[in-house]
């Protein structure tokens, strides 16, 4: 379980980035590549190449916070295109549910999600 609320946007870096980006070159690759303003848009996941590696990036009301988890066996499981809204070429959104799924290790090709309502 992720030790925070996420009420904001989270958005899936489809571009694999190098892990030894610190606050800095994440802030960089938000700023540049993904085009969103990193004080304001939410929360960033970033993945490395063989997708064992994964880094939650996000501002908090006093700075940045960096979540960082290293897979001992196995790799992310990232969400088919269709599976997600509002894809862009750089960025996925997910919702947190999906989050907390990629994290565990569960394949989100072959989950099926219930009709809820849902206040707009």
């Amino acid at each position: 379980m992720i030790p925070f609320s996420l009420p904001r946007q989270i958005h899936l870096c489809c571009t694999p980035i190098d892990m030894r980006k610190n606050f800095d070159g994440l802030s960089g690759l938000v700023t540049t590549v993904l085009k969103k303003n990193p004080l304001q848009d939410g929360v960033f996941v970033f993945v490395n190449k063989p997708r064992t590696k994964m880094k939650l990036f996000f501002w908090d009301r006093h700075g940045y916070w960096i979540l960082y988890k290293r897979l001992e066996m196995g790799t992310f499981q990232m969400p088919p295109v269709d599976c997600v809204a509002d894809n862009s070429p750089e960025t996925i959104s997910l919702a947190y549910e999906q989050l907390l799924c990629i994290i565990e290790g569960i394949d989100l090709t072959c989950v099926k999600r219930n009709k809820r309502y849902k206040l707009v």
